[in-house]
């Protein structure tokens, strides 16, 4: 299986849904009788894990800041929560992160979401992806971690570059660009840098590519 594979998911994945972070079902999660639940402090609220746990429903929380907190959360995940063996391609990926050489110079500015915008700050997973690349966020001494700024705020800070990834928000080469007619917008998977998984085998060659 190459990176690209590890990716995406499988058109046919045929798993039952029990909605998404923030409006979880509860009831179904709890009817499936998993034997570990995983969560994010950041994208899962806490009422819906104590939930869970209440229900005697084990849950893993991570909080992940930046790259090497994920390998390692991955790591401590699959070999202690989990007991499983670790994947090839978390071997990989730590590998490739601890030699990660530079892409660009550039100063960026991450948006991930428009009207109002929400851009990317400080100590986060996505902004220590851009340093580790090279890219200098112009954000990055904010003292949010996705501060709201205005859009006056953002071309203010006049970066060379704006990344519009397609996730959270579902940026795109029509939705986003057109409000800064006068920079150079990148349009940028959001699993490339977003994402902490399988994705961030090939996360450094899909933003460079993009750069090009």
């Amino acid at each position: 299986m190459g990176a690209t594979d590890w990716c995406t998911e499988p058109a046919d994945l045929d798993v039952v849904r029990v909605r998404g972070t923030k409006n979880p079902d509860l009831r179904k999660i709890i009817g499936l009788g998993p034997d570990l639940v995983l969560a994010n402090k950041e994208e899962n609220r806490r009422k819906d894990v104590e939930s869970l746990r209440a229900a005697g429903v084990p849950v893993w929380v991570t909080l992940i800041e930046g790259v090497e907190d994920a390998l390692h959360s991955l790591r401590r995940m699959f070999s202690q929560a989990l007991q499983w063996p670790v994947p090839e391609w978390l071997v990989e990926c730590e590998a490739q992160w601890r030699d990660q050489a530079p892409i660009a110079a550039l100063r960026v500015a991450i948006a991930v979401w428009r009207d109002s915008w929400i851009v990317v700050g400080r100590s986060t997973f996505t902004g220590d992806v851009a340093a580790r690349l090279g890219l200098s966020n112009v954000f990055a001494d904010s003292a949010e971690r996705y501060p709201h700024v205005s859009l006056e705020e953002l071309v203010a800070t006049q970066p060379d570059v704006i990344l519009l990834p397609d996730e959270p928000y579902p940026f795109s080469a029509r939705d986003g660009p057109e409000v800064f007619p006068n920079h150079r917008c990148i349009h940028v998977a959001g699993r490339a840098i977003t994402w902490y998984g399988p994705s961030l085998v090939a996360a450094g060659a899909a933003v460079e590519a993009a750069l090009r």
